[in-house]
Protein backbone atom coordinates (compact mmCIF):
# COMPACT_ATOMS: atom_id res chain seq x y z
CA UNK A 1 0.00 0.00 0.00
CA UNK A 2 2.74 2.53 0.45
CA UNK A 3 3.94 2.49 -3.00
CA UNK A 4 0.61 4.14 -3.63
CA UNK A 5 1.60 6.99 -1.25
CA UNK A 6 2.71 9.36 -4.01
CA UNK A 7 -0.51 9.04 -5.84
CA UNK A 8 -2.66 9.61 -2.58
CA UNK A 9 -0.24 12.70 -1.89
CA UNK A 10 -0.43 13.95 -5.38
CA UNK A 11 -4.18 13.58 -5.52
CA UNK A 12 -4.63 15.11 -1.82
CA UNK A 13 -2.45 18.39 -3.29
CA UNK A 14 -4.82 18.61 -6.56
CA UNK A 15 -7.63 18.40 -4.67
CA UNK A 16 -7.08 21.52 -2.71
CA UNK A 17 -5.67 23.55 -4.88
CA UNK A 18 -8.91 23.09 -7.24
CA UNK A 19 -10.84 23.40 -3.96
CA UNK A 20 -8.59 26.72 -2.75
CA UNK A 21 -9.37 28.04 -6.58
CA UNK A 22 -13.05 27.64 -6.24
CA UNK A 23 -13.47 29.28 -2.87
CA UNK A 24 -11.88 31.79 -4.12
CA UNK A 25 -13.93 32.32 -7.24
CA UNK A 26 -17.28 31.84 -4.93
CA UNK A 27 -16.39 33.60 -1.55
CA UNK A 28 -14.93 36.66 -2.89
CA UNK A 29 -14.82 38.62 0.43
CA UNK A 30 -13.13 37.97 3.65
CA UNK A 31 -15.76 35.76 5.67
CA UNK A 32 -16.61 35.39 9.12
CA UNK A 33 -12.99 35.85 10.60
CA UNK A 34 -11.11 36.73 7.86
CA UNK A 35 -12.34 40.12 7.98
CA UNK A 36 -9.89 40.40 11.06
CA UNK A 37 -7.07 38.60 9.94
CA UNK A 38 -6.66 39.72 6.74
CA UNK A 39 -6.87 43.72 6.83
CA UNK A 40 -4.14 42.99 9.99
CA UNK A 41 -1.81 41.30 7.31
CA UNK A 42 -2.36 43.71 5.10
CA UNK A 43 -0.90 46.46 6.99
CA UNK A 44 2.02 44.04 8.25
CA UNK A 45 2.40 43.30 4.24
CA UNK A 46 2.66 47.11 4.12
CA UNK A 47 5.53 47.31 6.85
CA UNK A 48 3.37 48.90 9.33
CA UNK A 49 3.95 46.65 12.50
CA UNK A 50 2.47 48.60 15.30
CA UNK A 51 -1.11 49.10 14.34
CA UNK A 52 -2.83 46.32 15.82
CA UNK A 53 -7.00 45.30 15.94
CA UNK A 54 -8.16 44.70 19.84
CA UNK A 55 -10.44 42.28 18.22
CA UNK A 56 -7.63 39.68 17.34
CA UNK A 57 -6.90 37.43 20.32
CA UNK A 58 -3.92 35.91 18.50
CA UNK A 59 -0.24 36.52 18.45
CA UNK A 60 0.75 37.58 14.97
CA UNK A 61 2.49 34.74 13.99
CA UNK A 62 0.36 34.18 10.44
CA UNK A 63 1.35 37.81 9.99
CA UNK A 64 4.77 37.63 9.66
CA UNK A 65 4.95 34.26 8.51
CA UNK A 66 2.62 35.71 5.16
CA UNK A 67 5.23 38.74 5.35
CA UNK A 68 8.00 36.14 4.47
CA UNK A 69 6.44 34.29 2.13
CA UNK A 70 5.35 37.14 0.54
CA UNK A 71 9.07 38.53 0.49
CA UNK A 72 10.49 35.06 -0.60
CA UNK A 73 7.86 34.59 -3.93
CA UNK A 74 6.87 37.52 -4.63
CA UNK A 75 3.41 37.70 -3.58
CA UNK A 76 0.83 39.75 -3.26
CA UNK A 77 -1.25 40.61 -0.24
CA UNK A 78 -4.59 40.17 -1.42
CA UNK A 79 -7.31 38.05 -0.30
CA UNK A 80 -6.50 35.47 -2.74
CA UNK A 81 -2.95 35.13 -2.11
CA UNK A 82 -3.59 35.24 1.61
CA UNK A 83 -5.32 32.08 1.60
CA UNK A 84 -2.80 30.57 0.10
CA UNK A 85 -0.45 30.88 2.93
CA UNK A 86 -2.89 28.20 4.60
CA UNK A 87 -3.24 25.83 1.89
CA UNK A 88 1.12 25.48 1.75
CA UNK A 89 1.02 24.17 5.25
CA UNK A 90 -1.83 21.87 4.27
CA UNK A 91 -0.05 20.08 1.41
CA UNK A 92 2.54 19.46 3.88
CA UNK A 93 0.70 18.24 7.09
CA UNK A 94 1.01 14.92 5.31
CA UNK A 95 4.66 15.02 5.47
CA UNK A 96 5.18 16.07 8.99
CA UNK A 97 2.17 13.43 10.31
CA UNK A 98 4.14 10.92 8.60
CA UNK A 99 7.01 11.37 10.89
CA UNK A 100 4.63 11.34 14.04
CA UNK A 101 2.89 8.28 12.89
CA UNK A 102 6.11 6.54 12.30
CA UNK A 103 7.20 7.65 16.01
CA UNK A 104 4.33 6.16 17.93
CA UNK A 105 4.98 3.04 15.39
CA UNK A 106 8.36 2.77 15.77
CA UNK A 107 9.36 2.45 12.81
CA UNK A 108 11.81 3.99 10.37
CA UNK A 109 10.21 7.08 8.26
CA UNK A 110 10.25 6.92 4.57
CA UNK A 111 13.68 7.67 2.91
CA UNK A 112 12.21 10.17 0.77
CA UNK A 113 10.80 13.32 2.58
CA UNK A 114 8.45 13.68 0.07
CA UNK A 115 6.88 10.74 0.31
CA UNK A 116 4.29 10.42 2.71
CA UNK A 117 2.19 7.63 4.05
CA UNK A 118 -1.76 6.88 2.94
CA UNK A 119 -2.42 7.02 6.59
CA UNK A 120 -1.00 10.39 6.89
CA UNK A 121 -2.65 12.14 4.10
CA UNK A 122 -6.11 10.51 5.74
CA UNK A 123 -5.02 12.23 8.88
CA UNK A 124 -4.59 15.31 7.37
CA UNK A 125 -8.21 15.31 5.09
CA UNK A 126 -9.85 15.69 8.47
CA UNK A 127 -12.94 17.22 8.57
CA UNK A 128 -11.32 20.67 10.53
CA UNK A 129 -8.07 20.83 9.49
CA UNK A 130 -9.17 20.25 5.97
CA UNK A 131 -12.06 22.52 5.83
CA UNK A 132 -9.52 25.82 7.72
CA UNK A 133 -6.76 24.78 5.05
CA UNK A 134 -8.55 27.42 2.82
CA UNK A 135 -9.45 30.20 4.57
CA UNK A 136 -7.14 32.81 6.15
CA UNK A 137 -7.08 30.92 9.99
CA UNK A 138 -4.24 29.79 11.90
CA UNK A 139 -5.87 26.61 12.35
CA UNK A 140 -3.64 24.70 10.12
CA UNK A 141 -0.09 26.53 9.92
CA UNK A 142 -0.71 26.31 14.31
CA UNK A 143 -1.27 22.35 13.94
CA UNK A 144 1.98 21.81 11.22
CA UNK A 145 4.39 23.64 13.53
CA UNK A 146 2.95 21.91 16.39
CA UNK A 147 3.31 18.38 14.50
CA UNK A 148 7.19 19.53 13.88
CA UNK A 149 7.91 20.37 17.36
CA UNK A 150 7.07 16.99 18.51
CA UNK A 151 8.64 15.06 15.69
CA UNK A 152 11.74 17.24 16.45
CA UNK A 153 11.61 16.01 20.09
CA UNK A 154 11.31 12.21 19.68
CA UNK A 155 14.20 12.32 17.19
CA UNK A 156 15.74 13.83 20.20
CA UNK A 157 16.65 16.98 18.18
CA UNK A 158 15.69 19.37 21.21
CA UNK A 159 16.69 22.30 20.30
CA UNK A 160 15.15 22.46 17.16
CA UNK A 161 12.11 21.25 19.31
CA UNK A 162 12.22 24.17 20.95
CA UNK A 163 12.48 26.78 18.06
CA UNK A 164 9.55 25.34 16.16
CA UNK A 165 7.59 25.22 19.96
CA UNK A 166 8.12 29.04 19.92
CA UNK A 167 6.85 29.07 16.19
CA UNK A 168 4.17 27.67 17.18
CA UNK A 169 3.09 29.78 20.14
CA UNK A 170 3.28 32.76 17.35
CA UNK A 171 0.24 31.09 16.20
CA UNK A 172 -1.76 30.33 19.12
CA UNK A 173 -0.32 31.00 22.28
CA UNK A 174 -1.92 28.14 24.05
CA UNK A 175 0.49 25.94 22.02
CA UNK A 176 2.92 26.50 24.83
CA UNK A 177 1.28 23.31 26.39
CA UNK A 178 2.15 21.18 22.96
CA UNK A 179 5.59 22.53 23.48
CA UNK A 180 5.80 20.43 27.11
CA UNK A 181 3.83 17.54 25.77
CA UNK A 182 6.44 17.02 22.76
CA UNK A 183 9.18 17.15 25.62
CA UNK A 184 7.21 14.42 28.00
CA UNK A 185 6.85 12.08 24.65
CA UNK A 186 10.11 12.48 23.99
CA UNK A 187 11.34 11.51 27.52
CA UNK A 188 8.73 8.73 28.34
CA UNK A 189 9.61 7.31 24.81
CA UNK A 190 13.57 7.33 25.95
CA UNK A 191 12.78 6.01 29.59
CA UNK A 192 11.10 3.32 27.87
CA UNK A 193 13.63 1.79 26.05
CA UNK A 194 16.75 3.26 27.24
CA UNK A 195 19.35 0.36 28.41
CA UNK A 196 22.21 0.89 30.54
CA UNK A 197 26.06 -0.02 29.20
CA UNK A 198 27.35 -3.67 29.59
CA UNK A 199 29.21 -3.94 32.46
CA UNK A 200 27.82 -0.67 34.01
CA UNK A 201 25.30 -0.15 37.03
CA UNK A 202 21.48 -0.23 36.28
CA UNK A 203 20.10 2.92 35.44
CA UNK A 204 17.03 4.25 37.37
CA UNK A 205 14.02 3.18 36.68
CA UNK A 206 10.45 4.74 36.13
CA UNK A 207 7.94 2.70 36.88
CA UNK A 208 5.41 2.23 34.03
CA UNK A 209 3.84 -0.98 33.02
CA UNK A 210 1.91 -1.72 29.93
CA UNK A 211 -1.25 0.29 29.58
CA UNK A 212 -3.85 -2.62 29.12
CA UNK A 213 -1.94 -4.47 32.36
CA UNK A 214 -1.84 -1.41 34.35
CA UNK A 215 -4.28 -0.93 37.03
CA UNK A 216 -5.23 2.09 39.78
CA UNK A 217 -2.28 1.39 42.25
CA UNK A 218 0.48 1.87 39.24
CA UNK A 219 -0.08 5.34 38.91
CA UNK A 220 0.94 5.92 42.64
CA UNK A 221 4.06 3.98 41.96
CA UNK A 222 4.90 5.76 38.80
CA UNK A 223 4.21 8.91 40.92
CA UNK A 224 6.90 7.31 43.40
CA UNK A 225 9.19 6.10 40.77
CA UNK A 226 9.51 9.60 38.94
CA UNK A 227 11.75 11.68 41.17
CA UNK A 228 14.50 8.73 40.62
CA UNK A 229 14.86 9.71 36.61
CA UNK A 230 14.34 13.11 37.12
CA UNK A 231 17.66 14.24 36.80
CA UNK A 232 18.36 11.59 33.88
CA UNK A 233 15.90 13.61 31.76
CA UNK A 234 16.82 17.30 32.85
CA UNK A 235 19.05 18.79 30.78
CA UNK A 236 16.95 17.68 27.32
CA UNK A 237 14.69 20.08 29.02
CA UNK A 238 16.96 23.19 28.69
CA UNK A 239 15.56 24.14 25.38
CA UNK A 240 12.39 23.72 26.26
CA UNK A 241 12.50 25.83 29.43
CA UNK A 242 13.83 28.67 27.17
CA UNK A 243 10.54 28.78 25.20
CA UNK A 244 8.34 28.91 28.38
CA UNK A 245 10.63 31.33 30.03
CA UNK A 246 9.59 33.71 26.82
CA UNK A 247 5.91 32.77 27.27
CA UNK A 248 5.66 33.92 30.93
CA UNK A 249 7.09 37.14 30.03
CA UNK A 250 4.73 37.45 27.37
CA UNK A 251 2.15 36.38 29.94
CA UNK A 252 3.35 39.20 32.90
CA UNK A 253 3.88 42.38 29.50
CA UNK A 254 -0.08 41.43 28.28
CA UNK A 255 -1.72 40.86 31.42
CA UNK A 256 -2.98 37.76 30.47
CA UNK A 257 -3.04 35.03 28.34
CA UNK A 258 -5.50 36.25 25.62
CA UNK A 259 -4.41 39.22 23.32
CA UNK A 260 -6.83 41.83 22.30
CA UNK A 261 -10.90 41.45 22.78
CA UNK A 262 -10.29 39.47 26.89
CA UNK A 263 -13.86 40.71 27.79
CA UNK A 264 -15.55 37.88 25.02
CA UNK A 265 -12.67 35.40 25.76
CA UNK A 266 -12.24 35.33 29.61
CA UNK A 267 -10.96 31.74 30.36
CA UNK A 268 -13.65 29.19 32.53
CA UNK A 269 -13.72 25.96 34.36
CA UNK A 270 -15.88 24.40 31.89
CA UNK A 271 -15.19 20.31 32.32
CA UNK A 272 -17.97 19.30 30.46
CA UNK A 273 -15.95 20.51 27.49
CA UNK A 274 -13.50 17.09 28.05
CA UNK A 275 -16.65 15.00 27.21
CA UNK A 276 -17.51 16.72 24.34
CA UNK A 277 -14.26 16.24 22.83
CA UNK A 278 -14.46 12.28 23.66
CA UNK A 279 -17.61 12.20 21.76
CA UNK A 280 -16.46 14.53 19.12
CA UNK A 281 -12.91 11.84 19.17
CA UNK A 282 -15.35 8.87 18.91
CA UNK A 283 -17.30 10.62 16.20
CA UNK A 284 -14.77 11.39 13.73
CA UNK A 285 -12.17 8.62 14.54
CA UNK A 286 -14.44 5.36 14.48
CA UNK A 287 -12.74 3.57 11.60
CA UNK A 288 -9.95 3.29 13.97
CA UNK A 289 -11.31 2.46 16.80
CA UNK A 290 -13.20 -0.48 15.58
CA UNK A 291 -10.14 -1.51 13.96
CA UNK A 292 -8.32 -3.47 16.12
CA UNK A 293 -7.27 -7.53 15.58
CA UNK A 294 -10.69 -8.16 18.02
CA UNK A 295 -12.90 -6.03 16.08
CA UNK A 296 -15.99 -4.08 17.26
CA UNK A 297 -17.37 -7.29 19.47
CA UNK A 298 -14.00 -7.49 21.24
CA UNK A 299 -13.69 -3.99 21.79
CA UNK A 300 -17.50 -3.61 22.95
CA UNK A 301 -16.49 -6.35 24.89
CA UNK A 302 -13.28 -5.09 26.74
CA UNK A 303 -15.41 -1.88 27.69
CA UNK A 304 -17.97 -3.85 28.67
CA UNK A 305 -15.22 -5.37 31.16
CA UNK A 306 -13.56 -2.29 32.14
CA UNK A 307 -17.14 -0.28 33.20
CA UNK A 308 -18.80 -3.32 34.48
CA UNK A 309 -16.74 -6.84 34.67
CA UNK A 310 -16.10 -6.54 38.27
CA UNK A 311 -17.20 -4.50 41.34
CA UNK A 312 -14.47 -2.56 41.33
CA UNK A 313 -15.02 -1.31 38.56
CA UNK A 314 -19.07 -1.29 38.53
CA UNK A 315 -18.00 0.96 41.59
CA UNK A 316 -15.54 3.11 39.70
CA UNK A 317 -18.28 4.01 36.71
CA UNK A 318 -20.83 4.67 39.02
CA UNK A 319 -18.59 6.94 41.00
CA UNK A 320 -17.03 8.56 37.54
CA UNK A 321 -20.92 8.95 36.08
CA UNK A 322 -21.76 10.63 39.64
CA UNK A 323 -19.00 12.71 39.22
CA UNK A 324 -19.98 13.24 35.73
CA UNK A 325 -23.01 14.42 36.61
CA UNK A 326 -22.35 17.22 39.16
CA UNK A 327 -19.81 18.38 36.39
CA UNK A 328 -22.86 19.10 33.73
CA UNK A 329 -24.99 20.35 36.40
CA UNK A 330 -22.68 22.86 38.21
CA UNK A 331 -20.24 23.89 34.83
CA UNK A 332 -22.02 23.54 32.06
CA UNK A 333 -21.56 26.78 29.73
CA UNK A 334 -24.07 28.12 27.47
CA UNK A 335 -21.72 30.70 25.36
CA UNK A 336 -23.85 33.51 24.28
CA UNK A 337 -21.46 33.05 20.53
CA UNK A 338 -22.76 29.55 20.74
CA UNK A 339 -26.50 30.77 21.17
CA UNK A 340 -26.52 33.29 18.92
CA UNK A 341 -24.34 32.24 16.01
CA UNK A 342 -26.02 30.04 14.03
CA UNK A 343 -24.12 29.88 11.17
CA UNK A 344 -21.99 27.14 12.90
CA UNK A 345 -22.86 23.32 12.88
CA UNK A 346 -22.46 23.30 16.74
CA UNK A 347 -25.22 25.75 17.00
CA UNK A 348 -27.85 23.25 16.12
CA UNK A 349 -26.11 20.45 17.66
CA UNK A 350 -26.41 22.37 21.04
CA UNK A 351 -30.29 23.26 20.40
CA UNK A 352 -31.41 19.79 19.06
CA UNK A 353 -29.28 17.53 20.94
CA UNK A 354 -28.39 18.70 24.39
CA UNK A 355 -30.99 21.37 24.97
CA UNK A 356 -33.76 18.82 23.25
CA UNK A 357 -34.24 18.15 27.42
CA UNK A 358 -32.75 18.93 30.41
CA UNK A 359 -31.64 14.85 31.19
CA UNK A 360 -30.45 14.62 27.45
CA UNK A 361 -26.80 15.68 28.69
CA UNK A 362 -27.17 13.23 31.71
CA UNK A 363 -28.28 10.60 29.47
CA UNK A 364 -24.64 10.92 27.67
CA UNK A 365 -22.66 10.32 30.60
CA UNK A 366 -22.38 6.21 30.10
CA UNK A 367 -21.47 6.91 26.38
CA UNK A 368 -18.86 9.57 27.30
CA UNK A 369 -17.49 6.81 29.92
CA UNK A 370 -17.43 4.08 26.77
CA UNK A 371 -15.80 6.39 24.07
CA UNK A 372 -13.14 7.06 26.62
CA UNK A 373 -11.95 3.58 27.79
CA UNK A 374 -12.47 2.72 23.67
CA UNK A 375 -9.55 5.47 23.25
CA UNK A 376 -7.94 4.39 26.25
CA UNK A 377 -7.88 0.57 24.86
CA UNK A 378 -7.35 1.38 21.30
CA UNK A 379 -3.86 3.31 22.01
CA UNK A 380 -3.02 1.36 24.83
CA UNK A 381 -1.98 -1.80 22.61
CA UNK A 382 1.58 -0.78 22.43
CA UNK A 383 2.00 2.02 24.97
CA UNK A 384 2.68 2.13 28.70
CA UNK A 385 0.45 3.38 31.37
CA UNK A 386 1.93 7.05 31.48
CA UNK A 387 1.76 7.41 27.71
CA UNK A 388 -1.50 6.43 27.56
CA UNK A 389 -2.20 8.91 30.04
CA UNK A 390 0.07 11.65 28.95
CA UNK A 391 -2.15 13.18 26.41
CA UNK A 392 -5.21 13.40 28.86
CA UNK A 393 -3.19 15.09 31.27
CA UNK A 394 -2.09 18.19 28.55
CA UNK A 395 -5.50 18.09 26.84
CA UNK A 396 -7.22 19.26 30.17
CA UNK A 397 -5.40 22.77 30.40
CA UNK A 398 -6.21 23.93 26.87
CA UNK A 399 -9.93 22.54 27.07
CA UNK A 400 -10.67 23.49 30.53
CA UNK A 401 -10.44 27.26 30.26
CA UNK A 402 -12.49 27.64 27.00
CA UNK A 403 -15.91 27.83 27.57
CA UNK A 404 -17.20 27.77 23.66
CA UNK A 405 -17.99 24.66 22.16
CA UNK A 406 -15.86 24.81 19.25
CA UNK A 407 -14.21 22.14 16.93
CA UNK A 408 -11.46 24.05 16.24
CA UNK A 409 -10.22 23.39 19.66
CA UNK A 410 -10.36 20.07 19.20
CA UNK A 411 -8.59 19.97 16.18
CA UNK A 412 -4.80 18.95 17.77
CA UNK A 413 -5.88 17.17 20.80
CA UNK A 414 -7.93 14.67 17.83
CA UNK A 415 -4.61 14.38 15.45
CA UNK A 416 -2.37 13.62 18.87
CA UNK A 417 -4.76 11.16 19.98
CA UNK A 418 -5.36 9.77 16.37
CA UNK A 419 -2.08 9.24 15.58
CA UNK A 420 -1.31 6.70 18.79
CA UNK A 421 -3.54 3.66 17.25
CA UNK A 422 -0.87 2.02 15.77
CA UNK A 423 -2.24 -1.12 14.33
CA UNK A 424 -5.06 0.55 11.82
CA UNK A 425 -5.11 -1.77 9.07
CA UNK A 426 -5.36 -0.85 5.69
CA UNK A 427 -9.37 -1.53 5.03
CA UNK A 428 -9.91 0.65 7.97
CA UNK A 429 -7.40 3.63 6.45
CA UNK A 430 -9.39 3.17 3.63
CA UNK A 431 -12.83 3.49 5.41
CA UNK A 432 -11.74 6.70 7.55
CA UNK A 433 -10.53 8.20 4.41
CA UNK A 434 -13.90 7.87 2.53
CA UNK A 435 -15.64 9.02 5.81
CA UNK A 436 -13.53 12.05 5.91
CA UNK A 437 -13.97 12.51 2.43
CA UNK A 438 -18.10 12.27 2.53
CA UNK A 439 -18.13 14.94 5.22
CA UNK A 440 -15.49 17.28 3.68
CA UNK A 441 -17.69 17.24 0.72
CA UNK A 442 -20.87 18.01 2.72
CA UNK A 443 -19.52 20.64 4.28
CA UNK A 444 -18.16 22.29 1.39
CA UNK A 445 -20.42 22.16 -1.09
CA UNK A 446 -22.85 23.80 1.98
CA UNK A 447 -20.12 26.74 2.93
CA UNK A 448 -19.98 27.56 -0.73
CA UNK A 449 -23.34 27.04 -2.66
CA UNK A 450 -26.20 26.82 0.19
CA UNK A 451 -25.55 30.14 1.46
CA UNK A 452 -28.55 31.83 3.51
CA UNK A 453 -29.71 35.41 2.69
CA UNK A 454 -29.93 37.00 6.48
CA UNK A 455 -27.45 34.27 7.86
CA UNK A 456 -24.77 33.81 5.46
CA UNK A 457 -22.85 30.29 5.18
CA UNK A 458 -22.29 27.66 7.26
CA UNK A 459 -19.18 26.25 8.77
CA UNK A 460 -17.52 24.25 11.26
Amino acid sequence: MSSLAPTYYLAFCLVSVFVLKTVNEVVTEPYMDEPLHVPQAQAYCRGDFYSWDPKITTPPGLYIFSVILKHIFALKCNLAMLRLIPLLTLVALPLAITRLLCFHKREQPPSSFTTPSPEAVVLASFPIAWFFGFLYYTEVPSLLFVILTITAATQGKHWRAAFFGAISCTFRQTNVVWVLYAYAASQLMHLRFRRAAPGAAPLPKLHDPPALAAGPEDIFKSIASAPHVVLDILQNFVPYSLVLAAFAVFVIWNGGIVLGDKSNHVPAFHIPQLYYFVGFASLFGWPALISGQEGIRGLLWNIWGRMFGSRRNVLFTLLASIAMAITIHKFTIHHPFLLADNRHYTFYVWRRVFLLHPVVPYLLIPGYIACAWAWYIRIGVDQTLLQNLLLPIFVLPTLLPTPLLEPRYFLIPYILLRAQVVDVPGWAVVVEGVWYAVINAATMWVFLYKERPGVGRFMW
